[in-house]
């Protein structure tokens, strides 16, 4: 869903950028993630043919069409944890 999110909120990104903006991922897993949704047409896989090679992803249309879902999610999220919080502050 990270990966999803950036693409959709930030645009089409080079690998090292995605890379930089999920410090916490391997360059194996990032690997892997980018080839499963590029398999299932989630996003799109751009090559130029340039020396060196320049990789682009960026959302297709059907990832697009997840972006208000994954809105929806952090919306739902913020609120919970606001909510949560405080709560678990006026009970202490």
């Amino acid at each position: 869903m990270l990966i999803i999110w950036h693409l959709g909120k930030k645009g089409t990104k080079r690998f090292g950028e995605l890379k930089t903006l999920m410090p916490g991922i391997t360059q194996r897993m990032l690997t892997n993630q980018l080839r499963e949704l590029e398999a299932h047409y989630i996003i799109h896989r751009e090559v130029y043919p340039v020396v060196p090679p320049k990789v682009e992803y960026s959302l297709t249309e059907y990832g697009t069409r997840l972006m208000p879902i994954l809105d929806a999610m952090y919306e739902w999220g913020k609120d919970y944890m606001e909510e949560v919080l405080h709560e678990d502050k006026m009970i202490k």
